[in-house]
């Protein structure tokens, strides 16, 4: 019987996995906070993300078979974009932004790129980044839910202003208070520092913590976002520098720097749980095609992420940060994997 003998380049690695399966265990990792998007934001959030992941689905098969090359809409690629997309999206936004903005992930950044693993940056948070700039109005707005017990955070009366979103109240209406202590009332800096001690309390912790606060949907709950990140992270899908480096550096400038009153004051829970930045940490920094594959290049995007995510939440004119981060370091990654490649053994 003749044997045949196979010969190809190294490396020479067996495996089991394959980008369906890698695809599949992220969207199983997505359902958690799926669930509670729908809970906590009602039927339209469901609405949402099935358009998104329709559109998503729909627009990679058009753009492969105007390509010519074969469909490949069955290793659920197309379908995680779709539910990261829905998930930057406040729960009052229209049904045709969630198309439009699927449709445009997938046909400008990934396909045009020349499809899965070319893209440049994360096609969700591109994506979100073009609505944003289009319609920021309304990618701003978010649906406000009750304050925690125990107090009125989200009705706390401010000059007259009341925000939706923790990151909001703090950005447009906590700090400008204590910046302009001097030609303000007394009164409202002491509600804008009831406000503060408020956030620094266990009831608004928890609130933060299992998702009973405004935002987009699928940024709420820290607890579905971390359990669906440990599933990523026990099948060794993504890699813990990432999310580790950049929910650390945050936290450390969000102590520092985070503070209305002065250096070494910030409320660092509340950088941590708020906002998108563990969506961020464990769903999209991590992308394999656009994060660095050295474990040097891994930390220094996580840093850099995390600068930029504060630099951007405490400097910038938006309140939130994760996304432009993340697309910012996704274009230096390029970079970051040329100058932390390993050295060539006995080379120089």
């Amino acid at each position: 019987m003749a044997m045949t003998l196979k010969v190809s380049s190294s490396p020479h690695i067996f495996t089991n996995e394959s980008i369906p399966r890698i695809m599949l265990t992220v969207v199983i990792s997505l359902v958690p906070a799926a669930v509670g998007a729908v809970y906590f934001f009602g039927a339209h959030a469901l609405v949402l993300i099935v358009l998104a992941v329709a559109s998503a689905v729909g627009t990679e098969a058009l753009c492969q078979k105007l390509r010519g090359v074969p469909v490949t809409v069955n290793n659920c690629s197309a379908v995680v974009t779709g539910i990261l997309l829905a998930f930057n999206l406040p729960a009052n936004a229209p049904w045709w932004m969630a198309v439009l903005g699927s449709a445009f992930a997938i046909a400008i950044v990934k396909e045009l790129f020349g499809g899965i693993g070319y893209n440049i940056w994360n096609p969700a948070l591109a994506a979100r980044a073009f609505l944003l700039a289009s319609w920021p109005t309304t990618m701003i707005s978010s649906t406000e839910f009750p304050a925690p017990r125990g107090g009125s955070l989200s009705g706390v009366e401010l000059d007259g202003i009341t925000q939706a979103t923790p990151l909001q109240l703090i950005k447009n209406t906590i700090i400008p208070i204590f910046e302009k202590a001097e030609s303000v009332s007394a009164a409202q800096v002491e509600s804008a520092r009831r406000v503060l001690e408020q956030m620094a309390n266990a009831d608004y912790y928890g609130a933060l913590f299992w998702g009973r606060v405004g935002g987009v949907i699928g940024e709420t709950s820290a607890a579905l976002l971390i359990l669906g990140g440990i599933l990523l992270l026990t099948r060794s899908y993504i890699d813990w520098r990432v999310p580790v480096g950049y929910i650390g550096t945050v936290a450390v400038l969000a102590w520092v720097f985070g503070g209305p009153e002065g250096y070494f004051t910030g409320n660092v829970g509340f950088h941590v749980l708020s906002g998108g930045l563990l969506l961020g940490a464990f769903f999209m920094a991590t992308d394999m095609v656009t994060s660095p594959i050295t474990r040097k290049g891994k930390w220094i995007f996580a840093v850099g992420c995390g600068i930029f995510t504060m630099l951007i939440r405490l400097k910038g004119g938006y309140p939130e940060g994760v996304s432009y981060a993340i697309l910012l370091m996704n274009t230096a990654t390029p970079l970051i994997d040329l100058y932390t490649k390993p050295k060539i053994y006995g080379g120089s």
